[in-house]
């Protein structure tokens, strides 16, 4: 089993991978070390452990795709990012304090909990 860090760094690598793939037709390495402005050495590393962990595919271009679980990692960051932030911001928390901490809620919180606060805004959302 990974450490929570390690799981956690590869949480998000997979949702950058996710979202850069929305925005553009391909994406590489060079796309990842300039959206997180991490270095290219770092961004390296984490795409090896990805694929000896079989949650991408590289091919000889460096182009890269997300697998089957990858993708559903990276699907279920990129919810939890979306909802967290919003809900943040509906209780009157900044945007940009508010992506920051859905970033690390996204990665802590459980299933269970993450679940009854899912049920619970849409609720919230019909009383406004």
């Amino acid at each position: 089993m990974m450490n929570v860090d390690i799981r956690e760094s590869a949480e998000m690598y997979l949702e950058t991978i996710l979202v850069l793939g929305k925005k553009k037709p391909q994406v590489r390495s060079i796309d990842i070390v300039n959206e997180l402005n991490y270095k290219k050495s770092s961004v390296s590393v984490a795409m090896k452990k990805l694929r000896e962990n079989r949650l991408i595919e590289m091919d000889s271009d460096g182009f890269i795709t997300l697998t089957k679980e990858g993708k559903k990692i990276a699907e279920t960051m990129l919810e939890r990012h979306k909802l967290l932030s919003d809900w943040l911001m509906r209780l009157g928390v900044d945007e940009a304090t508010a992506l920051e901490d859905a970033c690390r809620i996204e990665h802590v919180i459980s299933h269970e909990s993450f679940e009854a606060i899912k049920k619970h805004i849409p609720a919230a959302k019909k009383e406004t």
